[in-house]
Formats: structure tokens, sequence, C-alpha cells
């Protein structure tokens, strides 16, 4: 499909553009690169940030890193981009990541078709005109055939409502909106409350850099050391030269990353055996560590090995024995949750300016002026670190206040949790598509490698459909409920629905609906079931004026990729 094979300006019913997209980051770049310089259509982005990044541009908290390791974690559609760029570590820093997706912006000229500093307020479809009417914070109104959202799926800060924060004299972060100034926290009394993944990293620099750190733990997590370093010379001569093999293995995989997860059994290994490769992938460091066994997520047998080794290993590391119990009393599977990766996180606790509050035994009560208040007693502080994650999935898409058919709004549709076909449109919301939506893979994956599959196919589609004359697609509400089924069956397969306070289900936000929102059944599969569906007519959408989009069965498809790798 190549620019100027069909006509910019057949824009049905008027609309401006035929497309907006909501986003500019790894999704936004690529869908409008897609999009007009593939298909020469007429597009907009809409980018709340004064820049490109998404996620990279707000998360500035010191430490802040991938966990994805840097071969991988970059756009595989264009082989002279990979061999252009040359990343400097194995895991990328958040600095290194926008220089790259400044480079992606200004190579493919896609900051012409960007409004920065706008947000948008309010998206509804106009049933009469079939378009979409998208209102910003600058008063504007644009109009669109197609309303794409790339808004990713952790933007939403989740700052938890504690009684007082607001008469607290010190300042206080969330990490997901980190001033892009730095904060100096040079002799300060600093509290950091939440020890997930983001916590886990800020954690060892916040002490290097205050006076005195106190960490509120409600959650304790198992973490693997990353092992992050510089490349050398001969590592980035390779990565280039194995463009290739790295693509082709990224799009096969489970997960997107560019290994898989062994075969092997945790259970039928020899304990011998099984604790010289658990030390191997320990050494190795990262999240291969997860790939060292294929039943870690589906027999809670076999996950104890790996967890209870871990636990040894926080038991190793932390050298005060209270400190290493609190750390070490986890509730939860391995990598049930997301499984953070760190740099002398745990090494932090052996520092003697830094304290560990167990929420568990001392729930917090309230901020007062001076600091936080426990069940126990109050920790003055100056500055408080909320590393608290996000409204993940759901809360960036119910944060635009989108409108469907008859004036539905998103957020009364998906009040009892989020239904999906694919994770990529939503029934009553004709030509809205959702880049990794809840219902896709997603968050289970390397990002940068389920955004480039979900791009691809928005664009095929709306190729399609113009192609075909289609004025719209959307989601059939049987369809939905069919694909929710089975995203719930793939996941009670697994130990990822038994966690109490993971935000896979959404148990991070009080109030939000339990309901287990990515797709567990791998990347490799879920990709082999996309194609399907835009191969044999789109079966599951509806088409243009409530036409059925074909007479192939969904479930017939989905049952068809049941042979796929899907390790978990």
């Amino acid at each position: 499909m190549d620019a100027g094979t069909r006509d910019p300006g057949a824009r049905p019913g008027g609309a401006e553009y035929d497309a907006v997209i909501v986003g500019a980051g790894f999704a936004g770049l690529y869908q409008l690169h897609l999009l007009r310089n593939r298909l020469g259509l007429r597009v907009h982005v809409i980018e709340a940030a004064e820049g490109v990044g998404g996620t990279w541009w707000w998360n500035r908290y010191p430490g802040a890193r991938c966990d994805s390791e840097s071969l991988s974690y970059c756009y595989f559609f264009s082989p002279e981009l990979y061999a252009e760029w040359e990343w400097s570590e194995r895991y990328p820093g958040q600095e290194e990541i926008r220089r790259y997706l400044d480079l992606v912006t200004e190579r493919f000229d896609l900051r012409r078709d960007i409004r920065f500093s706008t947000r948008v307020t309010g998206a509804r479809r106009d049933d009469a005109a079939g378009l979409w009417i998208v209102e910003t914070d600058k008063g504007e109104r644009i109009t669109a055939t197609y309303l794409i959202t790339a808004v990713g799926c952790l933007s939403s800060a989740n700052v938890p409502k504690i009684p007082g924060l607001d008469r607290f004299e010190g300042r206080w972060y969330h990490t997901g909106a980190w001033p892009h100034e730095g904060v100096d926290l040079s002799g300060k009394r600093v509290g950091q409350i939440g020890t997930g993944s983001t916590g886990i990293q800020v954690a060892p620099v916040l002490a290097a850099q205050a006076e005195h750190l106190t960490i509120f733990q409600r959650t304790a997590n198992y973490s693997v050391p990353a092992r992050n370093r510089p490349l050398t010379p001969e590592e980035k001569r390779r990565i280039r030269e194995e463009y290739e093999e790295t693509r082709d293995l990224v799009r096969a995989t489970t997960n997107g990353h560019a290994y898989h997860i062994s075969a092997k059994s945790a259970l039928e290994t020899p304990p011998d055996e099984r604790r010289a490769l658990y030390d191997a992938a320990w050494e190795t460091g990262g999240l291969r560590f997860r790939t060292v066994f294929g039943d870690l997520l589906t027999s809670a047998e076999a996950n104890e090995t790996a967890a209870s080794y871990l636990r040894e290993k926080i038991r190793d590391v932390v050298e005060d024995p209270e400190k290493a119990r609190i750390l070490s009393d986890i509730d939860h599977p391995y990598a049930a949750k997301r499984p953070p990766i760190d740099t002398d996180y745990f090494e932090t606790f052996n520092r003697d300016n830094v304290d560990l509050v167990d929420l568990r035994a001392e729930p917090i009560e309230e901020v007062t002026t001076r600091g936080v208040r426990t069940s126990a007693r109050e920790y003055p502080l100056d500055v408080i670190v909320f590393a608290t994650g996000f409204d993940a999935l759901t809360g960036p898409l119910l944060a635009l206040n989108i409108q469907g058919r008859d004036g539905i709004a998103l957020r009364d549709f998906w009040r009892e949790g989020p239904r999906t076909l694919l994770g990529l449109q939503i029934p009553g919301f004709p030509n809205l598509f959702t880049v990794t939506g809840p219902g896709s893979p997603s968050v289970l994956t390397n990002m940068p490698v389920s955004i480039e599959q979900h791009a691809e196919w928005i664009a095929d589609c709306i190729g399609w459909l113009r192609e075909n004359g289609v004025s719209s697609i959307e989601a059939s509400p049987e369809a939905a409920a069919e694909w929710g089924a089975h995203v719930n069956e793939v996941a009670n397969r697994t130990l990822l629905p038994t966690v109490k306070h993971s935000w896979y289900l959404g148990a991070n936000v009080p109030g939000k609906p339990r309901a287990f929102m990515p797709y567990a059944g791998g990347l490799a599969r879920y990709r082999k079931i996309c194609d399907d569906v835009a191969a044999n007519g789109y079966p599951g959408f509806v088409l243009g004026e409530k036409k059925p989009a074909a007479d192939a069965s969904l479930t017939e498809l989905v049952a068809a990729t049941e042979g796929v790798t899907s390790r978990v």
C-alpha cells in the first residue's frame, strides 16, 4: 500500500481528517507513518506532552529504564532505521529512548502532523454524519472518519487517596509525572510509597541522593538483577547484522522478546540441575530468568521452585534479618505480577540511611503536615514520592471521555469491566480503534512489537475498508463476548489471575471493576488470530450499515490457533 493509491480528499461526510490519532509515543508515531506515508491519508495527531515519547516523555524519575533489552525494544518495520540507530546499553534509559523516538520522528517527517501541548477532553460519535468529533482543551472541534487511540497502557497515574495529602507542607511527586527539571533531594528526608517495578528502579537512586529514605511497602516483590552494562562494539555490530533473525524471532515468540520460553518442566528437572539453571539465569539477569522453565505460570508447585530460590536470594543480600523477612514475605507466585528487574535494589536496604516500613503490619492512616502517619507512628518527611503505578489499560482510554453510538459513554459501557474484540475495537463505537487495548497481549509483552502488530492491522483494515467502499467497522457484541470469554479462559489456565493486588486485574485502583485485562495466550498466537480474521473478511465485526462482516466463525478461527506456541 503506497501513498497516492487512494484519494486522501475523499473523506465521508466532509471530515477534516481521515484519521485522528491520540498520542505520540511508539504507537502514535508508527500509526501516523502507516496511515499518512503509506496509505496517503490526511492524519492529525494530538499529544498532551510538549514532545514525542509517550510514557518516556513523562516518566523521568531517577533510574527510569526499560526492562526489555535494547536489541528488541525498537521498531522493526525499517531495516534502514534499525541499522542507523545504535543503543549504548543492554537496557536503554529514558533519555536514550526519547532520543531514539526523536530520530524516528525526524527521519519520517512526522512532526508536522502532530499537535503538541494539547489534551483531548472528549470525543463523540456523530451518528448522522458517520464521523468522530474530537474536542480539545484548546477549544477545538476536530472531525475525522477514524479515531485511533494510541495513549498507552500505563499513562494514567494512580495517586492513592490518602487523607491529609492536601495539607502536607513538603513536596510530593508521582514517578509518572516527574518534573522535567529534576528534583534536588540532597539533605531531604524522603518517603517512597510503592515497591512495584518503578519503585524498585527508583529506590536505589533516591537513597543515593537523599539524606534519608523511608520505603513504605504494602506488597513485597520478587526482583532479578538486570545486569545492565554498556554494549561492546562487537555486540553492536552483531545486533545490526542479525536484524532479520531478531525481527523474525520477536514476532514469533510468546512475549515479543528475542528469546523463547523453555519447554522444560521445573518439576521434571532434577533438583541439582534445576538449581544450576536458576543460578545461570540469575547471573545472566533480566527477564530471561522467567524463561528457564515452561511451567512456572501454569503450575503453583513449579512456580514455588523459582519463588523459593528468589526469596533465598533476597535473604542472602539483605543483611538486616527483619528487613530481609519483610522483603521476602511475598504473597504471590513469581511473575504472576509484572516481574521486576533491578540494579542494586535489595542492596539499598543495607545502607544506613534507608528504613523499611511494612504497611501490612502498620497501615498508613494519614499524611500529616510533617510526614506520614501509620497505625504505629509518624514518619517525618520533607518529600513524598509515589511509585504507585497507573490506572492501567482502561484508565488512559476512559480519560478521553469517549461517547459512541447514541451517546453511550465508554465509561458506562465498561462499568463492569472492558469489553473489546481483540483489544482493537469496541461494540457500539464504529471506526474507533484502540492500539494495544484491553483484551490484547499488550503489557504481557515487549510493547514495541505488540504496537507494530496492532498499528499494521489497523492500517490494513482501514485500507481494506476504503478499497471496498465500506463506511465503517465495529466489533459485534456477540463476538466481543466470545473474545472476552476466551481471554478469561486462557488467563485461568495460568496463575496470573490469582494475585490479590495485581494491576492486570485493576486491583490497584479502589473501585475499579476486577477483570483480567491483557490476553495471556501469547503474542504469536494472537498475531495468527488477527491475521486469520483479516484474511477471512473480518468475522466478528459489523461492516457499514449493520452488515455482518463474514460468514466465518471467530470461535473457529480462535480454536484453529490452539497449537500455536502459547506459553506465558
